[in-house]
């Protein structure tokens, strides 16, 4: 049997609040913003549109959980209070609290709006999980399965995320690096002391690891902000952290054939 939000959260006088369904505006995914950057997040809050959608005293802020179907992240209740041409001034308040970052709402909507009454939907919100601590990040999904959008990589980074390292500091490896924009490619490789992890930190510090091409290409694209929406970091295979540098990098010269990354089709120089 099911548990809903009214089950376990009654909310008085629906008609003060606005649900705020945040999800991937062309840019950012919220689940991401709101893990780096909290401040960030009260942006998403703050931004006005032409409409003033958000005209009650309450918005109700869910953020899209897009590694699961229909899954809604909460990320507090915020009250507006002042309004302008250009954007709205919120500040969060302390309803729920205890549920941010760690309710999981099920709802199925695809509507086009994104705020919207709280009372059309409140009924009909499924509690889908309560998590024991706020959540950091999504598990590891294992070797085979890690493709992370740049944001992604950069949260665990700085949430020093124990699965993750754990498992990807302890071996060397092959990745690749895909600019989804200008869909070109690089291929690289953690080998010697520097475990996949510790290579990928790299990135997340300058956004091209010392790469000279990638670092020529991130300067002429506007730095940081580029990588952090068009990049995404694939492991293409991972060796035990006894593994031979000279075979790790036969192993990189052979990816780099394969997917063509040398040129106009990629960054990688040799």
């Amino acid at each position: 049997m099911p548990i809903f939000l009214r089950d376990i959260w009654s909310i008085e006088n629906l008609t003060d609040f606005k649900v705020h369904f945040a999800r991937w505006n062309g840019v950012s995914q919220p689940l991401e913003v709101w893990l780096s950057d909290r401040r960030a997040w009260r942006g998403w809050q703050e931004h006005r549109p032409k409409r003033n959608d958000f005209n009650r005293p309450y918005i109700f802020s869910l953020m899209q959980f897009y590694h699961e179907t229909d899954i809604w992240l909460f990320g507090g209740v915020f009250q507006v209070v002042e309004r302008h041409a250009d954007r709205y001034e919120v500040e969060l308040t302390d309803q729920g609290k205890e549920f941010i970052g760690r309710l999981k709402l099920r709802s199925p909507f695809h509507g086009r709006g994104t705020r919207l009454k709280f009372e059309n939907h409140f009924e009909r919100f499924e509690v889908q999980e309560i998590l024991r601590e706020p959540y950091t990040g999504r598990s590891f999904p294992g070797y085979e399965n890690v493709d992370l959008s740049f944001a992604e990589l950069e949260t665990l980074v700085r949430n020093d995320r124990p699965d993750w390292k754990g498992a990807l500091e302890s071996v060397k490896g092959v990745y690749l690096i895909t600019d989804t924009k200008a869909e070109k490619r690089y291929v690289g490789s953690a080998y010697g002391d520097l475990g996949v992890w510790s290579r990928w930190s790299e990135y997340i510090e300058s956004g091209h690891g010392g790469n000279i091409e990638l670092s020529a290409w991130l300067n002429a694209q506007g730095g940081m902000d580029y990588c952090r929406v068009y990049f995404r970091f694939t492991l293409l295979e991972y060796r035990a952290g006894r593994t031979s540098d000279d075979l790790i990098l036969k192993r990189e010269e052979f990816w780099k054939r394969i997917l063509m990354t040398r040129g106009k089709q990629g960054f990688n120089r040799n």
